[in-house]
This record gives C-alpha cells, structure tokens and sequence, in this order.
C-alpha cells in the first residue's frame, strides 16, 4: 500500500480534481448534525491552496440512484466548507454539464469548487469511462481522499485515474498507515474487538484477524450466533443460523491458532426493542425464550476491560450492545472509557463505533478513529481496496 501522496507530485498552479467523502449527516432542515468528515478532509484542500491551485472537489451524499434529488444536494456541505476554509466554495449546479464545466475552466488559481452529488448519475457507479473521461477532462492531477469510499470502483474514485495522474490525499494516508501499521507490524499484545449485529458482515475480519491477534473478543449481536452455536437458547436474540458452521470454524482456528477468543459470559436482556423495556442480566447460558440479548454484562464488562488493559493494540468495529438506547450502551461505552485510559494504539473502525466513541465524548481519546466503516472492514478483512489500488506507488 507505499501509494505516492500529493506532496510526492509537483501540483503548484495546477487544476486538481479532489475525491472526498462528504457523505455527512443532516437534519430535515438540510443542518450538517456531524461535520466530521467535511473537517476530515481541510488539511489536503489546505495543501493545494498552499500552492496555489485551483481546487475542483467532488463527492457523493446519500443514495439519490442516478436521478436528480434536491434533498441530496450537496449545497449545504459548499456552506459549511466555505466557513470552515474562510472563503467562498463555487457551487457547481451539476457534476459534468455545462454548470460545472464552464465553472471548472473559469476557475482562478487559489479558489475553490463543488461539484454537485456524482452520485446524481448512474455512470458513476457504473464506473464509465465516458463519465470518468469528463470530470478527469476538468482538471491535471487527480487527488483520492475519501478513504469512506475506497473500496467501490467507482468512476470518482477510480475511472479517473485512467485519464490523470492520481494519487492520495492526507486523509487516506493516515488511514492506511494506522491501519496497515496495526496489521503488518502492531506493537503486542495486539487486541481486536468486533461487535455489531451480524456474523455474515464480518466473518472474512475475523478470519483474516485470527491469523493476526493474540486475543479477539467478540460482542454485540454477533454473540448470539456463537453461542447458539454451542448449542445454548439465545431466546428472541438475533441469531443467524445458517452461519453457526462459521462461528464454530472461527472458534476451532482460534483454538488451532492459540489466539484467545473471549466471549460474554453474561448479557443483559430485554422484553421488547425499546429504550424503557423491562430488562435483567443473565448468564450467557440461560437466555429465557421471549427475551432478547441487547448488551453486556457487568461480569463481561469486567473480563473485557481487564484484558484490554494490558494490550498494546487495539482494534474496535462494531458496538457491543444496542448503543442507541442508554441502558443498553453500558457496555460499549465502558469499552470506549477504557480504551481512552490504556497506553496503547488505538484504532476504531469507522461507523457504529466511532458514533459510540462521539457519543461517549472520548474521540479526542483515541489514536485514530477511521471515517470509513465499510472501506476499514474490508482493508481488516485483507481485501484490495479499488480506490487505492489504481493510484500511483511510491
């Protein structure tokens, strides 16, 4: 992954098309609720401004499918931008008509432009390379920092690099260098903790992980998975039973591999999927039917931070309980709590996590939070990322 950076291409005074992620929350009123990513990205637009480019930015918002949909304008991310850089965005009416291509050449070296949502056509996803061939016609060299985004083929993330020079922004150089660093050389003991809600999402990560790590501890709705497939009720749990080969298999590598795999030994459960149901917590093995297992256990909470408290790296995707809800959110916020107070890398993948680690008000605790939770899964799973592998190497 030794991918040439913009600080390795001479872009003074040059017209730079730049991918991000701008794929960012809203409220009904169109209000940014988190600008995370939009924050994420300023110090590559920096760069350019620095030297004196022309600055052309371009990105996708929400699933609008090919079709013009206001509500998935990116106006309002051209808004905050202009607030957070101190100077104008040019918003371009759309991505390769005549808005943008004439604003594109108009362009003066040091301002600053949006394309509309690239996503408000289909050849984007479709990667075309006629589509490709028109926003690369734009710029000189091309800039890939929407890591959120590197794992689709995309024609903005990769079709263009058949037509422009391109390499990576500081965004997605970080990432991969926490990320690949914790895989190819992490200083151990090295700790990985998968949660959310499925077996199926991750089971190419926790194959891929058990070749890597000295403990992996496993939560979430995940859990009941392995424990049914260990013959246990997991009552009204969510459990996917045609993956119980799998999470058996994942138990026996572990066991092959001498890699410690920890599960709850207690969860806490509830009546109905709601934030004021009845609840209690039980042992892993008596889950009554007509209950449902939505977070950790005290006992659990315990094992898990006592063993988090002596690695050296750690990995965390996917919450360990029903976050959204606060008495369900006991467990993964004691994780987050924990891993902000131990000496250690800590590297937190992108998606549910990092919105439990912000809801916790400890992001500023964590090594490296990831802003891309599938584009993370896939690099932990050993996967080629195809918005990376097409740019330049070093």
């Amino acid at each position: 992954m030794n991918k040439k950076t913009v600080k390795d291409m001479e872009v003074k005074g040059k017209k730079v098309l730049v991918r991000c992620d701008f794929n960012v929350p809203m409220d009904e009123e169109k209000n940014i609720t988190d600008s995370t990513r939009i924050i994420a990205a300023l110090p590559t637009i920096q760069y350019l401004l620095e030297n004196n480019c022309a600055v052309i930015l371009c990105s996708h918002l929400g699933r609008p499918k090919g079709e013009f949909k206001p509500e998935f304008s990116l106006q309002p991310v051209a808004k905050e931008l202009s607030k957070q850089l101190g100077k104008e965005v040019i918003m371009a009416k759309d991505v390769v008509g005549e808005d943008a291509t004439s604003k594109a050449k108009n362009l003066q070296l040091g301002q600053v432009m949006l394309l509309e949502n690239v996503r408000y056509h289909r050849e984007e996803t479709d990667n075309d390379p006629e589509f490709s061939k028109k926003l690369a016609n734009m710029a000189e060299v091309y800039v890939n920092d929407a890591f959120g985004a590197a794992h689709r083929a995309h024609a903005s993330t990769a079709g263009v690099t058949q037509y422009l020079p391109a390499v990576s922004g500081f965004l997605i150089e970080k990432e991969l260098q926490f990320l690949g660093n914790a895989l190819n050389n992490p200083e151990r003991p090295f700790v990985a903790i998968l949660g959310g809600a499925k077996v199926s999402d991750k089971i190419g990560v926790i194959d891929s992980l058990l070749e890597k790590v000295d403990t992996l501890i496993i939560g979430g709705g995940m859990a009941y998975t392995f424990f049914k497939a260990q013959g246990y009720n997991v009552g009204d749990s969510i459990c996917e039973l045609d993956k119980l080969d799998l999470a058996k298999e994942a138990m026996k590598k572990a066991k092959e591999k001498g890699v410690k795999l920890m599960l709850p030994v207690d969860t806490k459960i509830g009546k109905e999927f709601k934030p004021d149901t009845e609840s209690k917590t039980v042992a892993w093995t008596e889950i009554p039917d007509g209950w449902e297992g939505f977070d950790i256990g005290e006992k659990t909470i315990e094992m898990f931070c006592d063993e988090l408290k002596t690695a050296k790296t750690v990995i965390w995707n996917g919450p360990l309980g029903l976050f959204e809800f606060d008495q369900f959110a006991v467990g993964t916020n004691a994780i987050a709590k924990t891993l902000a107070q131990i000496e250690a890398t800590t590297i937190i993948g992108g998606g549910d996590s990092a919105a439990a680690v912000k809801k916790a008000g400890l992001e500023d605790k964590m090594t490296h939070i990831s802003t891309g939770g599938g584009a993370s899964l896939e690099f932990l799973e050993g996967k080629k990322l195809p918005g990376i592998e097409c740019l330049m190497n070093q």
